[in-house]
């Protein structure tokens, strides 16, 4: 576990995420949100799953910050109804377990940095000294009481888990060490200096400094590693690093402990001097700007406004933009003063009569932008979700309006964070005199829509000008009243009573368009809303040299809260001249655009519904309905059992005499041999046609089915592979077993989850676990190409989570209420569980059935 930084104490102001995560400043925005907000912290392994666990309370992690807000540390709501005694008292042996292993690694650690204190001590009474005897103690300050505070609990701890009995108590061993942090306050108060004076002596002894680069920590029992070097600074950090992960350990163990239970009211206290300890040791949060304010005043007539993300010196910016009759405005909302109206601040303004768009060959080189990797985006999007359902319970229960209001604005935040840093698609407006500004949008919709504005006002005769400082004040200070878009365009804005949008899967055929007036390679995209901004989710072929194109392609389309879904129409260039450099993509010509709305009633009908969308002329003809993701993912025994969809995967392999049904590697071994490169591969929607022509053809065992593979569009073969899981009879994962995933994987001390999901895996049938771990390497080499395919673990893990865990409609059913809870509670768990067994190192069937891991249990 190596620390991610050591110098000073950055790493506690992340404790500070952990314990007030529903409770911050609200100061921290302006109204309109504006102000940028700080980066979020990434993830630490010591703390994964805090703050997005679904099963997490509010309660526990809100600390309040107002004078007299006491705090329950009481983990769940189960208490209060009841855990299930049995499987809880498994859960805390798990937990117990692992946590052991780790105190082991930790006193090891301690050994290792005591380790050369007496040598240096017995040295500096010498003519020769390496350090003095102030330094040493500077340096060593309190180990030797931690090591032997840690040491005791560990020795009294470990008999109990060896000789497990469900009516064991460790709670007041826990309570002890909690008793115990003053300790760890002397030394987090210690630990700056201690870090630079270990740095100067390093600097200026020779031999310090080979003592401190490479301490020698023994390995834990069972392992394969006898010793590990670890560097002095590192496990000086160890410490601090240390109380985080016992606060974890005390809220997985009070989740997993009957309220009766004797231990239940000691570890509860033990956690709530844990938490109070790690309150008093963060960082004062920084003095945040204040606000100058302008005149109003009015001018000109505003065309189009909208926020835009702009690349403005080499970081996002969100901005105002304001197309008004002769000039495009950039600009920030300010944050107002007490008492004063809110104002825009201008960034920049270009007349029309100077503004050029510079075609993809002439753009010079966009600046170095970060991207934002996908599997960020969609774990923001995993907590903007629980946060949702975390809202929904507190209104259920009739909650406090202070704790849903807290809920809001980190949403807000997080949702603020999605918008930032999604969008990818270049927009580059140029100053013929000068300048050029970036713009990063998420649609090629919204690219269009603001080029073809500007160009239709440029048709005008348009004179270029300079605006003196004063009419540009009075033009800025004309936005606030004019603007027609005021809220950023966040799910947390929108009121109560506004509609949620659909959750589940649209089912769309693109049949065809008509009203070309000249032959052309034509293709469409479809793009649907989700998180407040638009993404595409499917694109037809390419229909060559036509004026009336015939795709007749069914694409299924997830929906995530959306309201609208777009069409694009493409001209395909093949030219490789027209290179865009902003993005290395060759620029296709938009041939017409257009959107319609998602009306519940309208789509959520069994039935497919026809409509035509009208875009400069054009007309494109499609169906669509709509499947809720409960009814999309049920699953549905076969009544014939000679084929392979819908048939138990123990039958299926009985017959075939294989390990891995043949169907699951056949798709895969195509999927590598030619789709590996291909962008959105397990993403981007297959044509529905095929994937039934190959599901009657894998059903029916024909012997044409290489051929027919051969020839199959790819993402075909992978929605075949997708279907093929989807519809077994029972998910790959097992019913069983899968309660006991979702429990293991909110453990949230990395030993205990490490134990328990190992374990879980050798408790599957052995044809679920030999096609589990066939499918799992071959996503791993799908995610070894993510910078050509796009698809990253976390991807993958989204596409495939839900299909490989989802519970037969048997065990679901009272599972969950509101369509938006069944993303937001079960499936952002089922990738969670696939995405920890994608991101472990390659597991060996045979080593998992050989090795039980250290204080193993059965669930």
């Amino acid at each position: 576990m190596e620390p991610l930084s050591h110098r000073g104490l950055p790493r506690l102001s992340w404790i500070d995420t952990l314990y007030s995560n529903f409770n911050y400043g609200a100061d921290e925005y302006d109204t309109e949100g504006n102000e940028e907000p700080k980066a979020l912290p990434e993830g630490s392994e010591t703390m994964p799953y805090i703050d997005e666990s679904p099963t997490m309370s509010p309660q526990l992690s809100a600390r309040g910050q107002d004078s007299g807000d006491g705090v329950s540390p009481t983990p769940t709501d189960s208490h209060s109804t009841g855990v299930d005694a049995g499987k809880g008292l498994e859960m805390r042996k798990l937990v117990l377990s692992g946590f052991l292993a780790s105190e082991e690694i930790y006193i090891n650690q301690l050994e290792a940095l005591l380790l050369p204190m007496k040598p240096l001590k017995a040295t500096a009474t010498t003519s020769q000294p390496v350090l003095t005897l102030q330094q040493i103690e500077t340096i060593f300050y309190k180990i030797q009481d931690i090591y032997e505070i840690h040491k005791e609990f560990y020795d009294s701890l470990c008999p109990k888990v060896q000789q497990w009995d469900s009516n064991v108590t460790m709670g007041h061993l826990f309570q002890k060490l909690a008793s115990q942090l003053g300790v760890y306050k002397a030394f987090v108060d210690n630990y700056k200096i201690a870090l630079e004076t270990a740095e100067k002596c390093s600097q200026s002894n020779n031999q310090f400094q080979k003592i401190s680069e490479e301490l020698k920590v023994k390995g834990p029992k069972d392992s394969k590693e006898s010793h590990t070097s670890v560097t002095m600074e590192a496990l000086l950090y160890k410490p601090i690093d240390r109380v985080t992960r016992s606060t974890l350990v005390l809220h997985d163990l009070l989740k997993h402990t009957p309220a009766d239970h004797p231990d239940y009211p000691l570890l509860q206290d033990a956690l709530r001097i844990s938490q109070n300890f790690l309150s008093s040791i963060n960082e004062d949060i920084d003095p945040r700007r204040t606000a100058v304010t302008t005149p109003k005043g009015e001018t000109r007539q505003l065309v189009k406004d909208g926020f835009l993300v702009e690349l403005s010196e080499g970081s996002r910016k969100l901005r105002h933009v304001f197309l008004f009759t002769d000039v495009l405005l950039c600009a920030k909302l300010k944050k107002a003063a007490v008492g004063k109206h809110q104002q825009y601040d201008c960034k920049w303004y270009v007349p029309l009569a100077d503004l050029v768009f510079p075609s993809p060959e002439e753009s010079e080189h966009c600046p170095q932008v970060h991207v934002i990797p996908d599997h960020e985006l969609e774990d923001m999007k995993m907590k903007i979700s629980a946060i949702k359902s975390e809202v929904q319970k507190e209104k259920a229960n009739k909650g406090q309006s202070r704790a849903i209001e807290r809920l809001k604005k980190k949403m807000f935040e997080n949702e603020f964070w999605l918008l930032l840093n999604s969008p990818a698609i270049p927009f580059r407006i140029h100053n013929r005199n000068g300048k050029s500004y970036l713009f990063l949008l998420s649609s090629d919709y919204e690219r269009s829509e603001w080029r073809e504005a500007i160009q239709r006002l440029q048709k005008k005769d348009l004179q270029a000008f300079v605006l003196s400082s004063v009419e540009l004040q009075v033009l800025t200070g004309s936005c606030f009243k004019l603007r027609t878009v005021h809220n950023i365009p966040v799910t947390s804005n929108k009121d109560d009573d506004e509609s949620p949008g659909l959750y589940g899967f649209l089912h769309v055929i693109v049949h065809s368009a008509k009203g070309f007036k000249q032959s052309a390679n034509l293709y469409c995209t479809l793009e649907v809303d989700s998180f407040g901004y638009f993404v595409s989710k499917a694109k037809t072929r390419v229909f060559r040299d036509t004026t009336e194109p015939q795709w007749n392609e069914e694409f299924e389309i997830e929906l995530e809260g959306s309201q609208s879904l777009r069409i694009l129409c493409y001209e395909k260039c093949y030219d490789k001249t027209k290179l865009n450099k902003d993005n290395n993509e060759i620029v296709d010509k938009i041939m017409g655009k257009g959107q319609i709305q998602l009306d519940p009633q309208a789509v959520q009908t069994k039935n497919w519904h026809m409509d035509v969308i009208e875009m400069n002329g054009i007309k494109v003809e499609f169906s669509m309905k709509f499947t809720s993701r409960d009814m999309s993912l049920k699953r549905t025994p076969s009544k014939k059992q000679t084929g392979v969809f819908g048939v138990k995967i123990s039958v299926v392999t009985k017959r075939e005499r294989s390990k891995v049904p043949y169907i699951v590697r056949q798709c895969i071994e195509e999927v590598e041999k030619r789709g590996i490169d291909e962008v959105g591969i397990y993403r981007i929607s297959g044509v529905a046609t095929d994937i039934q022509a190959l599901k009657a053809v894998f059903d029916a065992n024909n012997k044409d089915i290489l051929v027919m593979l051969s020839d199959m569009d790819i993402n075909a073969i992978a929605g075949t592979l997708k279907l093929y899981f989807r519809e077994l009879p029972e998910p790959l994962l097992t019913d069983r077993l899968y309660p006991a995933f979702m429990e293991g994987i909110a453990l949230s001390d990395p030993a205990a989850k490490e134990n328990c999901m190992m374990h879980l895996l050798r408790s599957l049938p052995d044809p679920n676990l030999i096609t589990f771990l066939f499918l799992l390497e071959h996503l791993k080499r799908v995610a070894e190409k993510e910078p050509i395919n796009k698809m990253s673990l976390h991807n993958l893990a989204t596409v495939f989570g839900p299909t490989l865990l989802r519970p037969s409609e048997g065990e679901s059913k009272g599972h969950l209420t509101l369509a938006s809870d069944i993303w937001s509670h079960d499936v952002m768990a089922q990738v969670q569980v696939l995405l920890y067994y994608l991101q472990h190192p390659p597991i060996s069937f045979t080593e998992l059935k050989r090795n039980t891991l250290y204080f193993s249990t059965d669930v």
